[in-house]
């Protein structure tokens, strides 16, 4: 019985030792100072953090998941991933929000970012820890990186374009992955996989087919169609547009007392075009 009772005992406390180093394992994985930091601002741009929404200043921190980012027209943000693994730059009517921020028992740092509607670039160093990665999720899928440089546009209904300016990014959606090497873009449609990568093009060109006053039920409004590069970001007087995955619209807009329509295009990368339409 004594013999039986020891090798209970020391089997116990064996037990007891691996539920606490599985504990501070765990621990390992929650208690880290993880966090974004803004670095430089302009215009209007605001977070929410601890239930607090506040305007956003130079050298605040975000760190908590759930934590999010807002820039208002003509606002922009640039971020510090904490110790230096990368930086996010927020362009205009862009919502960001932290999903996953922590570090994993091996020193890996994990980084997921939501992007709900916008366009933000992302410059990544090359991880030397093998659990290290930073995730971009928007309503159409993920794109994963290990250190590159690339950028991401998200459309009002969910579309995104990724282009990818040096290393290589990992675009996944309806369970289906595709590579997006260095100077190559691609396109994600919420409901379906990624789009075959094509040449990065970078161009914010539009290209107006149609733009003409029409009266509609003693209302005069005006009717604009044209296209754009799908992946393309194209705004009209600051309201996020759709367009087809062949880059086309066909648009109705309210007559402006002006006579002017204020069209915005962004690429995934950032380049932005303003075109000043005169309605006829």
């Amino acid at each position: 019985m004594n013999k039986y009772r020891l090798t209970w005992l020391l089997t116990s406390v064996a037990c007891v030792g691996l539920i606490a180093t599985q504990a501070r394992a765990r621990d390992l994985t929650v208690r880290v100072n993880r966090w974004l930091e803004f670095r430089t601002l302009s215009g209007s741009v605001q977070y929410a953090s601890n239930g607090r929404t506040q305007r956003a200043r130079v050298g605040a921190r975000i760190n908590a998941v759930g934590d999010s980012i807002r820039t208002g027209r003509r606002s922009s943000a640039r971020l510090a991933v904490d110790t230096g693994i990368g930086f996010v730059t927020v362009a205009e009517n862009t919502n960001l929000r932290i999903s996953r921020l922590r570090t994993t028992p091996s020193g890996g740092r994990v980084t997921e970012l939501d992007i709900l509607q916008g366009q933000a670039r992302l410059q990544v160093r090359p991880f030397t820890n093998r659990d290290s990665r930073l995730n971009i999720r928007t309503p159409a899928g993920v794109s994963g990186v290990r250190g590159t440089e690339f950028g991401v546009s998200v459309q009002a209904s969910g579309s995104t374009g990724v282009a990818t300016l040096e290393g290589a990014v990992v675009s996944s959606a309806e369970g289906v992955s595709v590579d997006v090497p260095a100077n190559f873009q691609t396109l994600i449609v919420p409901g379906e996989p990624p789009l075959p990568p094509e040449p990065l093009r970078d161009d914010p060109r539009l290209d107006i087919e149609v733009l003409q006053t029409t009266n509609r039920d003693g209302v005069q409004i005006v009717e604009l169609v044209g296209s754009t590069d799908p992946v393309n970001l194209f705004q009209i007087n600051g309201e996020g547009q759709t367009v087809s995955k062949e880059g086309r619209f066909d648009l109705e807009i309210s007559f402006p007392d002006d006579q002017q329509v204020l069209a915005t295009v962004t690429t995934p990368l950032g380049t932005e075009q303003v075109y000043e339409l005169v309605v006829p």
